[in-house]
């Protein structure tokens, strides 16, 4: 029944204990655990305790060999196994060869003088055993406490062995764990390096489009502001002119009035001297017949000279009618071509509002609250510019009205002339005066006229200078979007340094690390040849000490025989006097009375 349940368990990989204490195992039995102990990787503990497996030396042999090929057994309790010294030179065969028992128990056994230094000087060899239990098996004290220095000095070096093994591991782990966070954060940083290079191509992309779609702005703008300057040269041109001409009137007027006065003067001289004359002729009649006469031819031919002054004065007004039907005609021209202009306006009004509309859906994302005020500003300036076409219709109405008036009152004027032409000098006189009266007035009205189109070419001089400010607003606000870009490139900058020189941190960081690491490895190796050199040192000390152990128990065996040979002596010498005792007792009288009673 062992054998088959050991043959069970050979291929089993979840018991990790065993214990058989007390089922007399014999030599089978010992065979197969010899065969689990080579083909089972999973069993840790085993307990044979009161088996009597040391009275079957094949298969405790075999047992042992078992032992020695395995590497995975941790506790082996062996107590009461009738092991005598030759099972314990097997279990110390055995023991030089495994590498991974840590505890056996051998108490109660047989194993003696000659087994417990077969077990001693297989621990030279194991420097995994633990523990190892030897009461109650006839094994001297020095070897026993042989023993324990030995596994003194084998949990030493395993406790060592694991500090440094538990060290390297958990350097290694957190080497490991630098590494991967080392790589993580470089990752990372290129990751964000390359994510802000993009970034910054889309930015430098949409600036570059926006600083082109503004340049187009720019340039429209530009076109705007050059064709209104155009226009404000050519009404300049024609202000100037209409000064001009109405300069010209004024001459004339004045000229007339200067002729007029000059001729009221001479009129009114001759009047005084005709009086002076006709008191003279009232005197003298008769004898100024003569004089009179020729005084009358005088005043014949004054006569004429009047009415060729009065037809000349009547070309001069036929001149003005033509030049007031001139201008009129120029002042229609200049309607139809402000009229044509403001047309011309409102078309291209209208397409820089469709360009702008066109900007504004492109730009829908980043600037609709400045294209809000900016359609907001181009709907004042077209109620404006419409405001100015309705002002300037309404003046040229007015003009027209003003020239058609002043066309009714000069054909009455001219009419007036024609039928008091005849008529006195007086009444010529008023009507002259009357005609200076209007042409005064035509001037003030020509030249209310002329301020009012100076006030237009002051609010369009405005209105460019608005624009200019507004071309100007947009400079820098393209300037500010310049700025901000640099800025922006600069502080990329920045940042891309910054991580290169955190990225440099962490390599010198990680150099150091290193180095760090470089040297624990040193002190390590150090500290595995300081172990080697005192595990050399340890054993020749050992060597040395077993030496003198083996000298020590020599003189104990000859002490032993010198005691034992002077027992013998002391006990011959006793019994030797107790014969003669006894002989002299029974030889003296007292031995004789007492051998009669």
């Amino acid at each position: 029944g062992v054998k088959l349940l050991l043959h069970g368990l050979c291929s089993n990989t979840t018991v990790k204990s065993l214990d058989l204490k007390g089922n007399n195992l014999r030599t089978v039995g010992a065979e197969a655990l010899g065969k689990l102990l080579r083909q089972n990787k999973s069993l840790r503990s085993l307990i044979l305790e009161w088996n009597s497996l040391g009275m079957w030396e094949e298969g405790f042999s075999f047992f042992c060999q078992g032992l020695g090929a395995n590497n995975f057994l941790q506790r082996l309790d062996l107590r009461n196994n009738q092991i005598n010294h030759q099972g314990a030179g097997e279990l110390a065969m055995a023991l030089k060869q495994n590498a991974s028992l840590q505890e056996l128990d051998l108490r109660w056994n047989n194993i003696g003088l000659l087994g417990g230094r077969a077990l001693l000087n297989c621990l030279h060899s194991n420097k995994t055993l633990k523990r190892l239990e030897l009461a109650g098996n006839n094994v001297p004290s020095d070897i026993l406490k042989a023993v324990e220095q030995a596994m003194d000095h084998n949990q030493d070096r395993q406790t060592i062995l694991s500090e440094t093994q538990n060290r390297a591991y958990i350097l290694s782990k957190e080497v490991l764990s630098l590494k991967d966070e080392k790589t993580k954060q470089y990752l990372d940083l290129m990751d964000t390096i390359d994510k802000q290079r993009e970034e910054i191509a889309r930015s430098g992309r949409m600036s570059a489009a926006r600083v082109s779609q503004l340049q187009e702005a720019l340039d429209e703008q530009h076109s705007i502001m050059n064709s209104l300057k155009a226009k404000l040269q050519m009404t300049e041109a024609a202000l100037a002119l209409s000064e001009q001409k109405v300069h010209n009137l004024g001459e004339l007027l004045n000229a007339t009035k200067q002729e007029q006065t000059s001729m009221a003067e001479r009129h009114f001289t001759e009047l005084q001297q005709q009086k002076q004359e006709s008191a003279d002729r009232e005197g003298k009649l008769l004898r100024d017949l003569s004089a009179a006469s020729e005084k009358n031819l005088l005043l014949r031919n004054q006569v004429d000279e009047l009415e060729k002054k009065c037809k000349v004065q009547q070309d001069q007004l036929f001149q003005v009618k033509h030049d007031l039907t001139n201008t009129t005609a120029e002042l229609k021209l200049r309607a139809v071509r402000a009229e044509e202009r403001l047309e011309m306006e409102k078309k291209r009004f209208k397409q820089s509002l469709e360009d702008m509309e066109s900007l504004r859906l492109k730009e829908v994302d980043h600037m609709t609250q400045h294209i809000e005020a900016s359609e907001r500003s181009m709907q004042d300036r077209i109620q404006r510019l419409e405001a100015i076409r309705i002002a300037l219709e309404e003046e040229l109405s007015q003009v027209k009205a003003a020239a058609l008036t002043e066309r009714g009152q000069a054909e009455e004027e001219l009419i007036k002339v024609r039928n008091q032409a005849r008529l006195e000098e007086q009444q010529r006189l008023e009507h002259l005066e009357e005609k200076l009266r209007l042409m005064t007035e035509s001037r003030d009205e020509a030249q209310n006229c002329c301020l009012k189109q100076k006030q237009m070419v002051g609010e369009a001089q405005a209105k460019a200078n608005q624009l200019s400010l507004h071309a100007d607003g947009l400079r820098r606000r393209l300037e500010e979007l310049q700025q901000d870009l640099n800025s922006k490139e600069e502080e990329k900058v920045t940042e891309v340094n910054k991580v290169k020189v955190e990225l440099q941190e962490q390599i010198g960081h990680l150099q150091a690390e290193r180095t760090a690491q470089e040297g624990l490895r040193e002190k390590i190796a150090a500290l595995e040849r300081q172990l080697k050199a005192l595990s050399s040192n340890h054993r020749e000390a050992l060597l040395d000490k077993e030496g003198e152990i083996s000298m020590l128990l020599e003189k104990l065996r000859m002490k032993e025989a010198d005691i034992s040979r002077m027992r013998e002596e002391e006990a011959q010498r006793a019994s030797f006097l107790q014969n003669a005792v006894m002989a002299y007792v029974q030889g003296s009288p007292l031995g004789t009375h007492s051998s009669r009673k």
